[in-house]
């Protein structure tokens, strides 16, 4: 049974700009640096069929390509906190992305997220951090920003049940209009993700 969500890729330029985020916080366990995305709808351990489902279902979505920065780091967590993450610059784009997945995934029955939709790319998870060490870590960190880059299409993800997640597989991808076709998945592999199953 997989555990889904959508998500976009963070470019490798990107990548680095947040590898240079690691270190320098105590009981931090980091992210392995090609497990970063960022998560648009978590969707959860679902049965084949509802797979399937969903994935047709994500064959509607057409939106426009655009451009997304990562800006700024916060912690989950005030009193204990349990992660640190790297921001986004807002963008219309990307919340009415996320808000068209939402619409999706409660259409076919998944339980609305009760959280807020906050995108971040998750950098850490914290074991006994205090809150003094994450602040500290915070402040020096505060002034973080990629270049933007575009986002040229969106994926659904599956992760096997692992202390602090991944390693994470594209299960299969949607370009977003104006992107190059050729960075999405190919039908083929979209075959053997329902086969896989």
């Amino acid at each position: 049974m997989p555990r889904l969500f959508t998500a976009l890729e963070i470019p490798r330029d990107a990548t680095l700009s947040l590898s240079l985020l690691r270190g320098g916080l105590p009981g931090a366990r980091w992210i392995d640096v090609e497990n970063y995305h960022l998560t648009l709808r978590f969707i959860g351990d679902v049965e084949g069929h509802v797979a399937d489902e969903i994935a047709n279902a994500l064959d509607r979505v057409h939106r426009p390509s655009f451009q997304l920065q990562l800006a700024g780091v916060g912690a989950f967590g005030s009193k204990k906190p349990h992660a640190v993450w790297a921001g986004v610059s807002a963008s219309p784009e990307l919340t009415a992305l996320q808000a068209e997945i939402e619409r999706i995934c409660q259409r076919l029955g998944i339980p609305a997220d009760p959280r807020k939709f906050m995108p971040h790319v998750t950098l850490a998870r914290l074991r006994n951090s205090t809150a003094e060490d994450v602040a500290r870590y915070l402040s020096a960190r505060g002034n973080f920003s990629t270049a933007p880059f575009k986002v040229s299409r969106f994926v659904l993800m599956s992760s096997r049940d692992s202390v602090g997640g991944g390693p994470y597989l594209i299960e299969e991808a949607w370009p977003l209009s104006g992107a190059d076709l050729r960075s999405s998945v190919s039908a083929s592999s979209s075959e053997a993700f329902r086969i896989m199953r």
